[in-house]
């Protein structure tokens, strides 16, 4: 009947939205809890694309932040963006900060995730 018809491509219509809301958050692989990286030096950071679709078409940016005693992140440096998040890495530059312990980086693009706090 009609109203068959039109409920199941009303349904298909949900679906094809709901997935074009899907998040995917691929977890930060380096750096990790304990890496140490020194002021100008050139490191690619790296996550897992395992999570993403086949051919994602996101691009990425990372942000250096720190934690602070509170344990709340202070995010403020960008590092690189406009890198595809497929590839699985994006080369940066360490930039000249404060020595501290408690760094992260953020890759933002499809969501946010950030890394294990770590030392510059």
């Amino acid at each position: 009947s009609f109203v068959a018809f039109l409920c199941v491509n009303l349904s298909l219509v949900n679906a094809r939205a709901l997935s074009q809301r899907d998040v995917f958050n691929p977890p930060i692989i380096y750096p990790t809890t304990g890496t140490v990286w020194h002021v100008g030096d050139k490191h690619n950071v790296t996550w897992d694309p395992s999570v993403l679709p086949p051919a994602f078409p996101g691009t990425g940016m990372i942000v250096l932040g720190f934690l602070d005693d509170s344990g709340d992140g202070n995010e403020h440096l960008d590092l690189a963006k406009g890198f595809q998040l497929i590839t699985g890495r994006a080369e940066i530059t360490v930039p000249s900060v404060i020595t501290r312990d408690s760094y992260i980086l953020v890759l933002f693009g499809d969501s946010g995730n950030a890394s294990p706090a770590f030392t510059i």
